[in-house]
């Protein structure tokens, strides 16, 4: 299984908000918050908060294509994040939280334009303003920030809101869920 898993790394906001969607997809071996897209090697996270690093707060997303789509992947990172608004999600604002979608192959790069050209413009009135670009070196983030949401359900940031997100991708995905999620 190993052999076959492949990966996709994208960035839609705060990585502690999209990091257990993914999680709970069946097909979706790992999932680890990151940084990429920037000029420094190492970043940390008090360096990409500054939004002067260019770096993206991201997911790795390591997956079974025998199992889930990297056009499914996109499908989910489409519903659950706006990629209307340039460089911001929710009250977040700057470069580290852009829409973007670093594509590791040519293969990826083709679904991902494809999806924003027809489905992802059905979902959205406003334009789509998720950047594609090639994968850049990419950075763990530091431990805390690891399976954030799921370490901290009770934290107010996650509370209020990360829970209603994840409360609405469990109704709206339940087939395609882990039997654990």
């Amino acid at each position: 299984m190993m052999q076959n898993m492949e990966t996709a790394i994208l960035g839609g906001g705060c990585f502690w908000c999209i990091e257990p969607l993914f999680q709970d997809l069946k097909g979706v071996i790992r999932v680890e918050s990151g940084y990429t897209g920037g000029t420094i090697e190492n970043p940390s996270y008090q360096a990409v908060c500054t939004g002067t690093t260019g770096h993206a707060e991201v997911i790795k997303i390591e997956f079974d294509p025998a199992q889930i789509g990297f056009s499914e992947l996109l499908e989910v990172f489409f519903t659950f994040h706006d990629p209307t608004t340039l460089n911001r999600q929710g009250n977040d604002i700057g470069t580290q939280y852009r829409s973007v979608i670093f594509y590791q192959n040519e293969q990826q790069k083709v679904e991902a334009t494809a999806f924003i050209q027809g489905p992802a413009k059905l979902m959205w009135n406003d334009p789509i303003v998720t950047e594609i670009a090639p994968a850049a070196p990419y950075y763990p983030a530091e431990s805390y920030h690891q399976n954030y949401y799921k370490n901290n359900p009770n934290q107010s940031y996650c509370a209020f809101v990360i829970t209603p997100k994840v409360l609405k991708f469990r109704k709206a995905y339940q087939q395609k869920l882990k039997s654990n999620a």
